[in-house]
């Protein structure tokens, strides 16, 4: 008799591939995934794909304008970055269960009108979104990328 017991293998689609061993709950660089990778294992997971491509951004309030627009968010995230915070978490968790999110911030900018700190400030926001879903147990992950 054998005490060693099999356990199932787990079998990933190739659109589930990119996301095997990142955390449920991360920001991170964007690196070597592909963002239409990325939006496959959304679809895949059945979890809502963000993205937002911040290229023609400039200024802080560029970068929220964008990010505001192509995330489909209310309007008043375009005044700072708490309104961003806000629009991305409690009304969203009021508006009914969630099945995760993989949210994408292409080309955030790299200038002196949205400068070191100003990039830090809006991933930090992010990550304080991480933290807030995985405190519901929902997955977001968000991946980005410098222009």
């Amino acid at each position: 008799m054998s005490l060693s017991q099999e356990t199932p293998s787990q079998t990933l689609t190739p659109a589930e591939m990119p996301l095997r061993g990142i955390r449920t709950n991360i920001v991170q660089s964007i690196r070597a995934f592909r963002v239409q990778e990325l939006q496959d294992a959304a679809v895949t997971l059945g979890q809502h794909f963000l993205y937002a491509n911040l290229a023609n951004a400039q200024t802080k309030q560029d970068v929220l304008d964008l990010v505001g627009q192509q995330f489909k968010l209310s309007t008043h995230v375009g005044k700072n970055f708490d309104a961003l915070y806000d629009s991305m978490t409690d009304p969203l968790h009021k508006s009914g269960p969630q099945p995760g999110f993989i949210a994408v911030l292409e080309h955030i900018p790299a200038n002196t009108k949205f400068d070191k700190e100003a990039r830090e400030q809006l991933l930090d926001i992010f990550r304080d979104a991480a933290d807030y879903w995985s405190d519901r147990k929902i997955p977001f992950r968000c991946f980005y990328s410098f222009l």
